[in-house]
C-alpha cells in the first residue's frame, strides 16, 4: 500500500492542479516517446505492485495464467453487458415470433382463463353417515334402490331432491334460499332450469329406521331434454313421476309415463307443490281432495290406455295412496308424506292409540268417513260424516299453514310447542316463506314416507335385473353372462357394466362415465374392455382396452371416491371415456362371449338442424374436437359432415340447440363459431304405386333387377321404429304380427328381406319374385348386396339426399349371372340402389316435414290470441279445454317445425307473457305440392304459396348441400329404361 501511494505522488509532481504538464522541457517526439515510456514504466510498476499485494493476500497465483487471461482479445459482440434470461428467470422459455404472427388486438402473453361453469363443492360436507357405512350398503344389493325422478318442466323435481339431500347432511340449510343442489352447472342456476341429469347417491331411512342406499337420477323436465330421461330410465329399476298438484298431467308427463311403460318399469307417483292448492288456488279442503283425485285418475287413465295399446291390459299397474305408491309433497316447503307416514305421525303423538299405522293408513283415502256421533270410521256416509283424508290430513295441514302465516310469533310458538316443533326466537320472526319451510320440515321430519314407498314398490337390483337384461341385452338370454346378470351375481361372475351417460368435468376436457354394474365387480387400476355401439361378435373394430383410473359415487355437488364397487350399483368411472361415443358395454378383457347392451331408444327425434363453422378457419380442428365432446355429452344430438363440407348439428328444439351452442363456444372450446339460419330435416316418400315396373342393369350387363314402390300401410313405420316388430324374431312370429295387424297374406309376410335404412327403419324390402320365373338359389347369393343397395338408397333419397320413409319396395324380377365373378357386390349394390331410386321417382314422390305437437297453457282471456299466432305459421288447434280446479286453459295444437322458429317468443308477446308453451316432435307430414314440378316459379325473398312449398324446400335444400337444383333423371335410369319410358309416353300421347 505504501509503494502504491509513493508512485502516485511521483506522478503528481509532473502536473499542476489544472492538469497542465510542468515537468522538464523536451522535444515533441522525444517528449511523447519519453512520456509514453515513462507512463508504461509507471503502469508496470503500479500493476506489479498491485499484483504483489494481491499475491500476498491470496497466498500466491499462477502468473502465466493470469497474464494469458488478461491479454485475451474479446470482440464487441461477445461482450456480456447484461445477464441472460435463464439466469434471471430460470425455466422460462423464450419464443421469437414473426412480426405479423399475432393480431393487434391479441395480447403477446394471454392471461390464463379459468373455466368456471360448475357449482361443484371442493370440500366434503358433514354427513350423518360415514364412508364405511356407505361402502357396506354398496356391497349389499338388497338394500339398494335405483330410481329416476321424471316429470314436467317446473313441477318441482329438483327442489324435492333438495329435501332428500338435506336429510343426509348434519348442517341445516338456509330456509330463505332455494339451493337447487342438483343443478351443478352455472347456466342451470342462472336459467333456473335443469339441463343435465344429475346422479345422487343417498343413505336414507324408512319409517322403521332401516337404512337404504338410494341411487337417484334427477332429470330435466323440459321436453327438449327428454333424452336425459331416456338415459335415466335405462339405468333405473323404477321411476318416480312428479306431477304438480295445481297443473296436473301435462304433455311431457304423459310422454314420460308411456316411455316408462314401454321399458316395463314400475311407477310411483309424487304429487308435488301441494302448497299451491292452499296458498295460490285457495281451494277448500274438500275441493282440494277432488283436485288430487282428478290428477290421480288422469295418470291411471294414461297407464290403462297405453297398456291396452301394448296388449298388456292384464298387468295394468294402478296408482293409489291406499296402495302406498303415491306420495304427497311440497319441495319448496321441504315436506313429504305418504298415508302410512302420516298415520305414523298420529300414532307417535298418541302412544295410547290401539291401532297400527298400517291399519289407519288404509282408512285415510277413498270412501272412508268419520262419524262424529259414533266416533267411528266406516264406509257409510251420513249427513254429518266427513271424509277421513279431508279431516285427518288436509284440514290439519291447512291449519298449520294458516297459523304460520296469520299468527303472531308469540301465539305461534305456543301452537308449535304443542305440535312438538321447536323454533328459536330468531326463527319465529322470519319471513312467511322461510318460516313455513322451517316449520313444516321440522313437523314432518325426514322423508321417511318417500323412502318407504320406494323400498316397497321399486325392486332391488337383484329383483329388477331380469327385466333389464331381457329388454336391453342383445346377447343370448341362455348364456352364462346373461344368467350372471339376471341374478346380479358378484362372486365368480364376469364383470358386465352398461355406460348410459357421460358427464364432463368442470374444465370440459374429460368425461366421467355413469355405469350400472350388472354382474361382477370393478376395481381401480383394472384393465377393461370397452365395447361400442357398433361392436358385434363378427366385427370387433369398435372395441378398446382401457384402464380404470378412478371410481366415485356422485352426491350431487361432490363425489365420494371408492376403491371398488359390486353388481347393483351406479358408479362414475374415470379414464374409460376415450373410445365411448354415446353408450357402451364394459367387460373384463378375458370375456369373449359378451354382447353389447342395445343403444338408447328415444321417444322423440332430432329434427332441428344447425350448420356451424369457426370464425377463423385455422380453428377448424379445435371446433371438430369440441363437436366430438358435444356428441358425448348430449345423448340425442347428432353431428355429421355434409358432402358440401359443412358441419351440421341436429337437436330437438331451440332451447336444446342454444345450450349445445353455449357448450360448444365456451365449455368445450374457447372460440367464436358462426351459425347458419336453423333448418329442419326432411324425409322423402311416395303417395302412389310406381306407374311402371322399373329395372336397372349392372355395368357388365350380366344382371338385372326389377322393382316396384308403393306406400306402406298407416302406422306400420311407427311399429317398426318402436320395435313392436323385429326381423330377428322367428318367421312365424313376424308373419303372425303382419297377418293380425295389417292383414298381410302369409306368403308376403314371410318374404320380408329387410327394413331400411337401419334394422328398425321405416321402409321394407320384399321379395315378390315367382319361383317359376326366377332362380331363387341364384337370387339368394346376391341377397346381401341387394339389401345393402336398398339401405343405401333409403339413407339418401333421390330428391334432396334426405332419408326415405313409409315406402315398400318389391322385387318383382331378377336376372342373375350364373358366374360368381359377374355378380359381386361392386356390380349389385349400385344397381340395387339405382333400381330403388327409379321406382321411387315413378311412384309420385313427395317431401315430408316434421311436425311439433304444441301444448299451450294460458288464462282464459288469452286463448283468442293463440289462434292467429298459430294460423300465421301453418299451425292448427286440435283442442282447447279448461284445466279443472284452475283458472287456466290448455290448448293442444300442431305446427310444422320449419315455421316454429321464434314461435314461443311470438306467443308470449301476443299474450303479454301469460302463455306458456312446450313443443315436441310428434309426426311426419307430407308437404303440399309436387317437388318435381318445374312449372313452379320461385321468387326470391317472397314466401311461397302452399302448393309451391315442396318445390321450395327441395330446391333450397339441394342448393345448401351443393347439389344441382333439379333431380337428374338420367342419373338413375338406364338407357334401356329411358327407352321404355319414351315409348310409354308416346303411347299415352296417341290417346
Amino acid at each position: 500500500a505504501s509503494l502504491k501511494y509513493t508512485l502516485i505522488l511521483s506522478r503528481m509532481d509532473l502536473y499542476d492542479e489544472f492538469g497542465n504538464y510542468v515537468g522538464p522541457s523536451l522535444d515533441d517526439d522525444q517528449d511523447d516517446e519519453d512520456q509514453s515510456d515513462y507512463d508504461n514504466e509507471e503502469e508496470d510498476r503500479f500493476r506489479y505492485a498491485e499484483d504483489d499485494e494481491q499475491a500476498l493476500v491470496s497466498g500466491g497465483m499462477d502468473v502465466e495464467d493470469r497474464n494469458a487471461a488478461e491479454n485475451r482479445i474479446v470482440l464487441h459482440e461477445d461482450k456480456k453487458y447484461y445477464p441472460e434470461a435463464d439466469e434471471v428467470y430460470p425455466g422460462v422459455k423464450t419464443v421469437t415470433l414473426d412480426e405479423d404472427a399475432q393480431g393487434l388486438n391479441e395480447p403477446i402473453i394471454k392471461p390464463i382463463k379459468q373455466k368456471n361453469f360448475s357449482a361443484l363443492q371442493k370440500e366434503l360436507p358433514s354427513l350423518n353417515y360415514n364412508g364405511d357405512f356407505l361402502t357396506s350398503l354398496m356391497n349389499t344389493p338388497p338394500l339398494i334402490r335405483n330410481i329416476s325422478i321424471l316429470g314436467q318442466f317446473h313441477h318441482g323435481k329438483t327442489l324435492f331432491v333438495d329435501t332428500l339431500v338435506m336429510a343426509t347432511q348434519t348442517v341445516e340449510w338456509d330456509p330463505s334460499k332455494e339451493l337447487r343442489y342438483t343443478d351443478t352447472r352455472k347456466d342451470e342456476q342462472e336459467r333456473e332450469l335443469s339441463i343435465k341429469s344429475t346422479p345422487v347417491s343417498l343413505v336414507l331411512e324408512n319409517i322403521r329406521g332401516k337404512s337404504y342406499l338410494l341411487n337417484v337420477l334427477d332429470c330435466p323436465g323440459h321436453v327438449n331434454f327428454c333424452d336425459e330421461a331416456t338415459a335415466a330410465i335405462r339405468a333405473a329399476d323404477g321411476v318416480v313421476i312428479v306431477v304438480d298438484a295445481a297443473e296436473g298431467v301435462m304433455l311431457s308427463t304423459e310422454r314420460l309415463i308411456k316411455h316408462t311403460l314401454d321399458s316395463n318399469l314400475p311407477i310411483c307417483l309424487l304429487i308435488n307443490k301441494m302448497d299451491r292448492l292452499i296458498l295460490e288456488l285457495k281451494l277448500p279442503p274438500q275441493d282440494a281432495f277432488y283436485k288430487l283425485l282428478n290428477t290421480l285418475e288422469e295418470v291411471n287413465n294414461i297407464i290403462a290406455a297405453h297398456s291396452i295399446q301394448k296388449k298388456t291390459a292384464q298387468n295394468v299397474q294402478r296408482l293409489s295412496p291406499e296402495l302406498g305408491n303415491v306420495c304427497f309433497a311440497s319441495g319448496q316447503h321441504g315436506w313429504s308424506f305418504t298415508l302410512e307416514s302420516f298415520a305414523d305421525l298420529y300414532c307417535t303423538r298418541h302412544p295410547d292409540a290401539v291401532f297400527e299405522p298400517a291399519d289407519l293408513a288404509k282408512r285415510l283415502w277413498g270412501e272412508w268417513y268419520y262419524n262424529e256421533d259414533t266416533h267411528a270410521i266406516s264406509k257409510k256416509k251420513t249427513a254429518n260424516a266427513t271424509r277421513t283424508f279431508v279431516q285427518y290430513v288436509l284440514e290439519p295441514l291447512y291449519k298449520i299453514y294458516a297459523h304460520v302465516i296469520g299468527e303472531s310469533a308469540e301465539d305461534l310458538a305456543v301452537l308449535l310447542k304443542g305440535l312438538g316443533v321447536k323454533l328459536k326466537s330468531k326463527e319465529l320472526h322470519l319471513d312467511p316463506r322461510p318460516l313455513l319451510r322451517l316449520t313444516l320440515s321440522r313437523f314432518f321430519g325426514r322423508p321417511r314416507g318417500f323412502v318407504d314407498m320406494i323400498v316397497k314398490h321399486v325392486p332391488s337390483p337383484i329383483e329388477g335385473a331380469a327385466v333389464k337384461v331381457a329388454s336391453d341385452y342383445t346377447g343370448y338370454q341362455t348364456s352364462e353372462v346373461a344368467s350372471a346378470m339376471r341374478s346380479c351375481q358378484i362372486a365368480d361372475a364376469p364383470l358386465m357394466m352398461h355406460v348410459v351417460k357421460m358427464y364432463n368435468n368442470p374444465e370440459g376436457n374429460k368425461f366421467y362415465c355413469l355405469a350400472r354394474i350388472y354382474s361382477g365387480s370393478v376395481k381401480v387400476g383394472q384393465q377393461l374392455k370397452v365395447l361400442g355401439e357398433a361392436y358385434t361378435q363378427e366385427d370387433d373394430e369398435d372395441m378398446a382396452i382401457v384402464e380404470v383410473s378412478g371410481i366415485s359415487v356422485s352426491v350431487g355437488r361432490f363425489f365420494i371416491e371408492v376403491n371398488s364397487a359390486v353388481a347393483g350399483n351406479w358408479v362414475l368411472l374415470d379414464g374409460v371415456d376415450g373410445p365411448i361415443k354415446k353408450t357402451a358395454t364394459i367387460t373384463e378383457v378375458h370375456v369373449e362371449d359378451a354382447y353389447i347392451f342395445a343403444p338408447l331408444r328415444f321417444n322423440t327425434t332430432s329434427v332441428m338442424k344447425l350448420a356451424v363453422e369457426p370464425l377463423y378457419p385455422a380453428e377448424l380442428p379445435k371446433m371438430v374436437e369440441a363437436l366430438r365432446r358435444i356428441n358425448k355429452s348430449y345423448p340425442l344430438v347428432t353431428t355429421k359432415v355434409e358432402e358440401s363440407g359443412e358441419h351440421v348439428l341436429l337437436g330437438t328444439g331451440e332451447l336444446y340447440m342454444d345450450c349445445v351452442m353455449h357448450d360448444l363456444r365456451h365449455l368445450y372450446s374457447d372460440m367464436e363459431v358462426k351459425v347458419a339460419d336453423p333448418v329442419v330435416s326432411f324425409c322423402e316418400t311416395v303417395v302412389e304405386s310406381s306407374s311402371i315396373n322399373c329395372f336397372a342393369e349392372t355395368p357388365n350387363k350380366k344382371n338385372r333387377l326389377t322393382m316396384l314402390a308403393e306406400p306402406l300401410e298407416a302406422g306400420l313405420s311407427d311399429d317398426i321404429e318402436k320395435h313392436r316388430v323385429r326381423l330377428d324374431w322367428d318367421k312365424k312370429r313376424v308373419s303372425d304380427f303382419f297377418k293380425s295387424n295389417y292383414e298381410w297374406d302369409l306368403l308376403t309376410a314371410r318374404s320380408i328381406w329387410a327394413f331400411g335404412p337401419e334394422s328398425d327403419g321405416p321402409n321394407i324390402l320384399l321379395d315378390n319374385t315367382l319361383p317359376s320365373e326366377v332362380d331363387r338359389q341364384l337370387l339368394s347369393t346376391v341377397k346381401e348386396s341387394v339389401i345393402q343397395g336398398f339401405k343405401w338408397g333409403c339413407r339418401e333419397g333421390p330428391l334432396c339426399d334426405e332419408p326415405i320413409r313409409n315406402v315398400k319396395f318389391k322385387i318383382l324380377d331378377a336376372s342373375i349371372a350364373t358366374e360368381a365373378i359377374y355378380r359381386g357386390g361392386g356390380q349389385m349394390i349400385p344397381t340395387s340402389r339405382r333400381t330403388v331410386y327409379s321406382t321411387f321417382l315413378m311412384a309420385t314422390p313427395r317431401l315430408m316435414e316434421p311436425v311439433y305437437a304444441v301444448e299451450i297453457q294460458a288464462p282464459a282471456d288469452c286463448i283468442q290470441a293463440v289462434y292467429p299466432v298459430l294460423a300465421r305459421r301453418r299451425g292448427h288447434v286440435v283442442s282447447d279445454t279448461a284445466r279443472p280446479g284452475t283458472p287456466f286453459f290448455t290448448v293442444k295444437a300442431f305446427i310444422p317445425v320449419m315455421d316454429s322458429f321464434g314461435f314461443e317468443a311470438d306467443l308470449r308477446s301476443y299474450t303479454l307473457g301469460q302463455a306458456f308453451c312446450q313443443q315436441v316432435f310428434d309426426h311426419w307430414s307430407v308437404v303440399p305440392g309436387d317437388p318435381l314440378d318445374k312449372n313452379i316459379i320461385l321468387h326470391p325473398l317472397e314466401p311461397s304459396p302452399p302448393l309451391a312449398l315442396a318445390r321450395d324446400f327441395m330446391v333450397k335444400t339441394r342448393r345448401r348441400k351443393g347439389l344441382s337444383e333439379d333431380v337428374s333423371v338420367n342419373k338413375y335410369f338406364d338407357d334401356s329404361m329411358l327407352e321404355v319410358l319414351a315409348r310409354q309416353e308416346a303411347e299415352m300421347g296417341e290417346y
